[in-house]
């Protein structure tokens, strides 16, 4: 597809792929320029105090946690105090 540059640097992307990545007004973008190619990556902004949820290491765990899931090998408390027994919390 081709596009042009407009006078103020802007660019109109198709809506063939708006429709297909399901992009939307107010969306954010990271721009690279890599081997002489613009890159245009759609991004979600995350609040800074949320962002630990999407670090390497927490989604590593997510993904162990989920496939324990999976697998059958979680176990279910049936009230407060059976779960404070199990983890070792009751006196």
């Amino acid at each position: 597809m081709l596009v042009d540059l407009k006078s103020k640097s802007q660019v109109t992307i198709p809506a063939s792929l708006i429709k297909k990545m399901k992009l939307k007004p107010g969306d954010k973008f990271d721009i690279t320029e890599k081997e002489g190619k613009i890159l245009l990556t759609p991004v979600i902004m995350v609040p800074k105090n949320q962002a630990w949820f999407y670090s390497e290491q927490w989604q590593k765990e997510e993904a162990q946690v989920e496939k324990e899931i999976a697998e059958g090998k979680v176990q279910e408390a049936k009230d407060k105090e059976e779960l404070f027994t199990d983890l070792g919390l009751n006196e």
